[in-house]
């Protein structure tokens, strides 16, 4: 949850006055700018101390935004689907009903520069309901981390009581969870419509596969999804989103790092037989390389440290991050915190998880900014090897190729057939060096071709 930055100022036609103005907040250190996803209050409700008011699109996740103080919602001045820099006001909020309409005045003065460019149509901006659910429907994935709450659209609010439907057993199918009219419509026994009118402007804002079934995801290793050129009109800009503007702001600091790659070939027969052995438990081999990784920073940390302007940040976690790529352009890195300290089947519980919830925008900010060590696999695509990028703040990247059968010398001067794959390691030369490097390669590689049972314990 966050919270909405509010500011008390009198107004200028009466000193006492109190309207508050409702600033899109900053909900990560990179967010310079913030969508409306989606008001849950509308004008004219009262607003409690502590309620989810909007929910707002940051760099790479949707949050709830919760209100400092208590009062009336007065006026929108962004609707949904509209965009506003960090600071700007997104909404009025009055003290008492007196003041209403001085703040519907302000809002209207606003309005010409805050969030011009939205334009959204009545049906966009159609307030949702909240309401709390119970703990059964609070293990919907699609509404995990807000608060036991479900969101109801008004249509299907006024569906459910025409129809006699209880909202607190339905789970919601629309985006983030939300429960959409036809969600009502079949729990009444009758044929959904084909149209609603909030989950139309919504799913323009968050793509289709951020509400497929939750079993998608537990496939991680096939999570990265190409890109659909076809998607986009020939000839046409298509402005960048807010997560690939994000990356576009990560990538260009990695520039100014001096960096080096040095790469490695490891043999992979014994971790693939391994992984072959666990795999109906559940077990990705995303975690299984995350481990291998995590237990090798073991007795690397620099490896696992970081630049700052006074030293070498050695970090007291180990936190392994990992590359996904998102539909519609951008990446997202889940973090798989204290990768070296949870056995390999707890990792993959928490890998799919954290997948399911990337896909449906649902991290929190800290699960996908904490790494102190990134891998980026692009093996599952079948390419051989790779440099990556170096992202902000930490001090190594492991690009990981594709696992191929190949043809090598034997010990006994025979020749045989392997499989093996060729990683690259991306270091900030500021705090690693190449000997460091090379040193954690070639213990990563003897846990894999020695010793992969040991990332089972």
């Amino acid at each position: 949850m966050a919270s909405l930055l509010l500011c008390r100022f009198n107004s200028v036609s009466e000193v006492t006055s109190m309207i508050r103005e409702v600033f899109m907040p900053a909900l990560s250190s990179t967010m310079t700018e913030g969508k409306i996803v989606s008001w849950v209050k509308a004008p004219g409700d009262r607003v409690e101390k502590g309620e989810t008011v909007v929910i707002v699109e940051s760099d790479k996740a949707d949050m709830d935004v919760e209100s400092f103080h208590e009062g009336i919602l007065a006026a929108i001045v962004v609707e949904a689907g509209g965009t506003a820099p960090v600071g700007e006001a997104i909404a009025l909020l009055a003290e008492t009903e007196a003041e209403v309409e001085t703040a519907k005045q302000q809002a209207a003065a606003k309005s010409g520069t805050a969030g011009g460019d939205s334009a959204p149509n009545p049906e966009a901006a159609a307030p949702v309901a909240v309401v709390e659910a119970p703990a059964p429907a609070a293990q919907n994935g699609a509404s995990s981390g807000r608060s036991g709450r479900v969101v109801i659209s008004p249509r299907a609010r006024k569906l459910a009581k025409d129809l006699k439907v209880d909202l607190t057993s339905l789970q919601g199918s629309g985006p983030h969870g939300r429960i959409v009219a036809q969600d009502v419509e079949l729990a009444a026994g009758k044929n959904p419509t084909v149209t609603g009118p909030v989950a139309t402007p919504l799913a323009a804002v968050v793509p289709p596969v951020s509400v497929a079934p939750a079993a998608a995801p537990m496939t991680p290793a096939a999570a990265p999804a190409a890109p659909t050129p076809s998607a986009a009109p020939l000839g046409q800009v298509v402005p960048f989103n807010t997560l690939q503007q994000a990356v576009i702001r990560n990538m260009v600091a990695s520039l100014a790092v001096p960096t080096f790659h040095v790469g490695y070939t490891i043999t992979t027969d014994s971790l693939d037989a391994l992984y072959k052995q666990i795999k109906s438990k559940g077990v990705t081999m995303t975690a299984l390389l995350a481990k291998a990784v995590a237990v090798t920073l073991q007795k690397h940390p620099l490896l696992n440290a970081g630049f700052t302007d006074q030293g070498v940040q050695y970090h007291s976690g180990i936190n392994i991050a990992v590359a996904v790529a998102m539909e519609g352009g951008g990446l997202i890195t889940p973090v798989l915190k204290n990768a070296d300290q949870y056995d390999i089947y707890s990792l993959s519980r928490t890998w799919a998880d954290l997948v399911a919830r990337s896909r449906s925008k649902q991290l929190q900010p800290d699960e996908y900014t904490s790494g102190t060590f990134t891998l980026s696999n692009l093996g599952m695509f079948g390419v051989d090897r790779f440099d990556a990028i170096l992202p902000p703040g930490q001090g190594s990247i492991l690009a990981i190729g594709a696992s191929r059968p190949t043809v090598v010398a034997t010990p006994e001067g025979l020749m045989g057939v392997k499989r093996q794959m060729q990683v690259n390691i991306t270091c900030d030369h500021r705090v690693i060096y190449g000997a460091d490097a090379a040193a954690f390669l070639k213990d990563l590689a003897n846990v894999i071709e020695n010793n992969p049972q040991s990332l089972t314990l």
